[in-house]
Formats: structure tokens, sequence, C-alpha cells
């Protein structure tokens, strides 16, 4: 279907996701959310207080900036981005939740006086947004190096994604913040590894160094800063009488979380009509479509996902039983990115129910399809460099395949407006790779580099 990307007259609009709505935040935190402990009385937690909003924490907020940018229309629907790039230290939306962490552990840091170790397994994004955060925070005078320390551990299939910075190229910071690279065979390990590391070591780096060991890995410590994208909307772009879809790329839809609990926080305050709550579209890939197949199936059988079949004239592999999978596939077991490997998240059974009482849906694509699109999608957007290959974050791109194949598929109701979150774009000339990285493999590994 051929497209129209002739930008209308909407607003373009830029603010800045945790400093405008600083007040605003903590309403979005639930009591059982103030404060990760109340869940595990044995985990450490900064607390939900954050520092005065003063120029010195402004400065070190302002890179949490996002944008409303209009993209035109396509088959009749209104296309706009809630572009989350904007910070060229990480190019992705991870940037609100770590300053968000980063702030409550310089509260903590200046309320106690105990240093903090921030400590993350993660695909690369989250590390790569703690560090820089992290960073930030230093540079910012808000802490110094010994008082807030950030140790991430991540595999070694997304070594192409993490980021030198001083914390890497400073002899001193870099052996306080640490950037592990886990060896083992499946790349979501990460996460197993790090709670037992967490259950095995926190109590006594407590108790023999006076540690704070924070295990951040949890969602409440990331749907608080992602519920300011509804804010943001609400502010620059109120929903009207047209119905909207919010679609995202999604590994456990943590922003889409987020930005629901966001709406409800206005709700709550009568500030929007319940009614006006828009609808979801999750886009995944091949390698992990497991949030798609349980919404559709309300499991995570592999069994449930299509057939492919070769196709011998064009060397594609091709299925038309799910219009919900990739029509074609260079192949069926490929990754297309590796930062989205949630394999059964946990997180499914709350979208589910999200989007059982407010609309929506679930697509996957497939290379092939991204390829396809990706000529359109340069008209859409600038964030996209000419040859595709220089992609190494494909979040953006996932998510506007996937809105167009599932408009074009009947999957977006008529006439909704679709927001995208452009939750991640970079290329291989935006970073240059860390020199040095400590590979890891177990507990004691890890340990190790601790002692």
């Amino acid at each position: 279907m051929k497209a129209d990307f002739a930008t209308l007259d909407r607003p373009d609009v830029t603010g800045n996701l945790l400093a405008d709505f600083y007040d605003l935040l903590p309403r979005a935190a639930e009591p059982s959310m103030l404060d990760p402990a109340v869940a595990d009385p044995a985990a450490f937690s900064p607390g939900f207080a954050l520092p005065e909003l003063d120029s010195d924490v402004l400065g070190f907020l302002s890179v949490a900036t996002a944008r409303w940018r209009p993209l035109g229309e396509y088959a009749g629907h209104r296309m706009t981005m809630l572009d989350l790039t904007g910070n060229p230290g990480t190019g992705t939306t991870k940037t609100f939740a770590s300053l968000l962490i980063v702030a409550r552990a310089v509260a903590y840091i200046r309320r106690t006086g105990e240093p903090v170790v921030i400590f993350s397994p993660t695909s690369a994004n989250k590390g790569v947004a703690l560090r820089d955060a992290v960073l930030r925070a230093i540079d910012a005078g808000l802490v110094t190096p010994s008082q807030l320390r950030v140790v991430v551990l991540a595999p070694m299939s997304c070594a192409h994604k993490m980021r030198a910075s001083r914390l890497s190229t400073d002899e001193y910071l870099r052996a306080l913040n640490p950037l592990l690279l886990y060896s083992g065979p499946k790349a979501e390990d990460v996460k197993a590894l790090g709670r037992e590391f967490v259950d095995r070591h926190a109590a006594a780096l407590r108790r023999d160094r006076g540690i704070n060991l924070w295990f951040t890995l949890e969602l409440r410590n990331y749907i608080v800063a992602d519920t300011a994208r509804a804010f943001f909307e609400h502010q620059v772009a109120p929903v009207g009488d047209t119905p909207r879809v919010h679609a995202h790329a999604v590994s456990s839809a943590f922003g889409l979380l987020g930005y629901h609990r966001g709406r409800e926080v206005l709700e709550d305050m009568g500030s929007v009509d319940r009614a006006s709550r828009p609808a979801s579209l999750l886009v995944q890939h091949l390698g992990a479509p497991d949030m798609v197949v349980n919404l559709r199936h309300g499991d995570f059988a592999e069994t449930r996902r299509p057939e492919y079949r070769l196709d011998p004239e064009t060397g594609l592999y091709r299925q038309s039983a799910d219009i919900r999978f990739p029509q074609v596939t260079y192949d069926p077991a490929e990754v297309l990115d590796p930062t989205f490997y949630t394999r059964a998240p946990a997180t499914s059974p709350a979208m589910n129910d999200l989007i059982t009482r407010h609309g929506g849906d679930g697509v996957v694509v497939s290379l092939a399809e991204c390829v396809a699109r990706y000529p359109a999608l340069r008209l859409m957007v600038d964030h996209l460099p000419a040859d595709f290959r220089e992609l190494r974050e494909w979040s953006l791109v996932m998510a506007l395949t996937g809105v167009l194949n599932a408009i074009d598929r009947g999957l977006v109701e008529a006439g909704r407006e679709v927001v995208v979150h452009g939750s991640g774009c970079y290329t291989a000339t935006d970073y240059e790779l860390p020199e040095s990285t400590v590979p890891v493999r177990t507990v004691d590994d890890i340990a190790g580099v601790l002692a």
C-alpha cells in the first residue's frame, strides 16, 4: 500500500521528561513500589526520595529529552513518533530510568553518607545508560567516584553495543566500575547469574565492607520514569476524539507498562477520561516473540509459531498461516537484535490485561521485512543512516515496520492515530567500543572482580 508521508499540521515539541514532571513522578509510585525492599526485605533499596531540583541536578537531568514528532499519514492513520533517543550518550529510552535510579542513589548517599554500588544484568542498553548516568552524576558533582559505582553484567553477544567513556578509559574509574561480559551459552542467563550473585554476596559485602549493593533489575525501578511519557503526551498533544494506539518494540514491555501507569495517574487525578486510554501494539522479532505468542494463546509454547517453508525461487522462507508473524524471513531462527532477548517475560499477564481492557494487538517482524520497508522508513524519520548495515540498534526500525505491517494486515483499527515510541536507534559511528572488559562465567568470577 502506498504511503503518504507528507507532514501534517501537528506540534513538534521537545521537553524534559524528568525535570518537567519532577514533582509528579512520585505520584506514579504505588506504596508497594516506593521501596523494592517491600517485596524482598533482604534487598537493599535507596527508597524513592529524590534530591532537590537545583542547578546541579538540572544539569545532570538535561539529557532526559523527549520529542513529539509528526510523521504524516499512512493508509488513513495519522502517525507520530514519541522520540526517546535524544541522549547522545545512549541513543535509547533507558536514559530516563537510569537517571532516575542514579538520582535516588544520590539522595540516599546524601542522606546517610553510605556508598552505593548499582549492579545490573543487561542485554546492553540498560547497562550503557546506567554507566552514562553514573558518570554524569560524578561530573555534575552530585557524588564522588567512591560514593557511587556501577557494575554491569552483559552477554558477550551484545559486546558490540557497549560504549567507551571515562568509566572505561580512566584507570581509577574503570576499576571502580567494571564492565563484565558473560561468556556462557545463553544471553538471558545474565539475569539468573546476577540474581544468584546478589543472593550469595550482597549481605557479606554490606557486613564486611559497608557496600550497599543495589540490584536494579526490577520493574518498579523502571516503570516510574516511563510514566512521564503519558504526562508529556497529555501536555503537548492530549488524546482527542480520535482514538490512539501506542506502538513499541518490546522485550518485556517495561516502557508501555510505564506509559499505562502514567495514564492511570492522570485518570486518578481527573486530568483525562479513562475511556480515552490508548490501545497498545506490541512489536517483537522472531528471536524472542513470546509476548505476542502469550497475548494470542495464553502460553509461551514454541509450537504456537507458524511453520516456515523455503521458497526455492527466492531463497526466502515464507508462511501465510498467521498474520501476526512475518510473511517472509531470511531465516526462521534469526535474531534481528540481541537486545530483545527475554523469553517468557513475567510482564506478559499485566500487558495482556491492559490490551484486553483498552485494546491493541501484537506483531512480529523479520529482518527481511525491515529491509524491504527501510527506504520508506527513511522518508518518515531522519534518524536512519543510508546504509542499514550501520545500525547497531534496531528498536525504531522494528517498531515502524511493525506498525506499517499491522496496518496493512488490519491489526490496527481503522482511523486510529498511531504513536510510535522511538525507544532506540544508534549506529556504529555514534560511539566507540570500550577497550577494557572483564569476561565472567560464574558467580565466583563476579565475586573475584569485586573482591
